[in-house]
């Protein structure tokens, strides 16, 4: 289970309500239209839609074509019409994301225009609540690595919270990373972070004091995001959900409440595997199950049967076997808040066998049976799935996989 975060309210406290409340309210609507902007960015580059052209002898870096873009937007099921496309990409032209190459068109338009996230040409403008926003964007990936283990679960008043961090070992975790060169410093900065609405104490009800109280990041910086969400006008935290961005994470001790996946290891025995966060999958690498949190539609927990789903075995020299029936694709696959969302079972060659329909990898086009022929260039045919496992959960969010899949099929 999961408990709101009042709305970003930072309390009871009359103070914080009227124009306090609706300040922090646009805070949160800013740092969710720049993390779906940059998601989008990545994407866009690691698919070449972004790339240098050329238009009457001179060249424009790093830039994209309106009108492909929009084709782009709707092949990948990111707007449903051109209409809905243009719309979006005007919320992210508002907000200053993007912008016309020569600034003559302050309106995206569908048409051979170039357009680029000014991101990439270094525009973008800093004020106080977009530096604030990205200095706390980038603790939370640096805390998120797997060398870091200062967010835990842990409890406080009887109620345990997940991913949750003590402030004296955050202002040592600050100081100790070059985050800041004083204790003092450090103190300010969490301040500065709790003030833009980035860090929270677990039940809303302290400011920021050097002790042993529990805070925890207010938003999901990794949380896959659709580009449709920035057409809703709502605040994230009036339609909170277990995958809200915006909402304090309680651990629940009701199984069946809990937003979990099943994944079965060698020894056949039955794990809950709890949707958290990606470092945390480590500790269930045996299982070689990359999760992604099943609230992200009402798609009922993925069951990962003992037995497997190829209907005969297959050899690594059967796949490469010149004339044989399979054929190769390549996924890139960003992985969300907890994981990429497939199974990896069988050794050389491993398969795929199970995919979360919610997660990222399905998204990506990911089917069971397909065999994993590499990972981020790396070939795998002839290792197990606990050395995959371990590839995919010690390397980049961002993943690259080639995998060959019977034509048949």
């Amino acid at each position: 289970m999961e408990e709101g975060g009042s709305g970003g309210s930072g309390g009871s406290d009359s103070s914080t309500s009227g124009s306090g409340g609706a300040q922090q309210r646009e805070l949160e609507r800013m740092a969710e239209v720049l993390v779906t902007g940059e998601q989008l960015r990545l994407r866009l580059h690691e698919e070449k839609v972004i790339k240098d052209r050329r238009h009457h002898l001179k060249t424009y870096p790093n830039c994209f074509v309106a009108k492909e873009l929009i084709d782009w937007l709707i092949e990948h099921k990111e707007a449903s019409d051109r209409e809905t496309a243009i719309k979006l990409m005007q919320k992210l032209a508002d907000r200053g994301i993007i912008h016309h190459v020569c600034d003559e068109h302050k309106e995206f338009k569908d048409v051979k225009l170039f357009y680029r996230f000014r991101k990439d040409d270094g525009t973008f403008p800093l004020d106080n609540e977009v530096k604030a926003f990205m200095r706390g964007q980038r603790l939370y990936e640096k805390l998120m690595s797997p060398e870091h283990t200062l967010l835990q679960p842990r409890e406080e008043e009887g109620v345990k919270y997940e991913r949750t961090f003590m402030a004296s070992e955050f202002l040592d975790w600050l100081v100790q990373e070059g985050e800041a060169t004083t204790r003092k410093e450090a103190e300010q900065l969490c301040h500065r972070l709790m003030e833009h609405g980035i860090i929270q104490h677990v039940s809303n009800k302290h400011p920021f004091v050097d002790s042993n109280l529990l805070y925890q990041f207010r938003m999901n910086f990794r949380r896959r995001r659709r580009l449709m969400e920035l057409l809703n006008e709502k605040s994230p935290s009036s339609q909170e959900t277990h995958d809200s961005p915006f909402c304090l994470r309680k651990q629940s001790h009701d199984n069946r409440k809990s937003t979990s996946f099943m994944s079965v290891s060698p020894s056949k025995e039955i794990k809950i595997v709890s949707a958290v966060r990606r470092s945390s999958m480590s500790s269930c690498g045996s299982s070689g199950y990359f999760s992604s949190s099943p609230t992200l539609s009402s798609s009922p927990p993925v069951l990962c049967n003992p037995k497997s789903v190829l209907k005969r075995p297959v050899t690594s020299e059967e796949l490469l076997t010149p004339g044989a029936p399979y054929a190769r694709k390549t996924f890139t696959i960003v992985g969300d808040a907890v994981g990429w969302g497939f199974v990896v079972r069988g050794s050389k060659p491993c398969h795929i066998q199970a995919v979360d329909p919610s997660g990222p990898a399905a998204a990506a086009g990911m089917k069971v049976c397909q065999f994993v022929v590499s990972v981020n260039g790396l070939n795998v045919l002839h290792v197990d799935y606990r050395t995959v496992s371990n590839l995919i959960l010690t390397g980049p969010r961002t993943i690259v996989m080639e995998v060959m899949e019977e034509l048949e099929c």
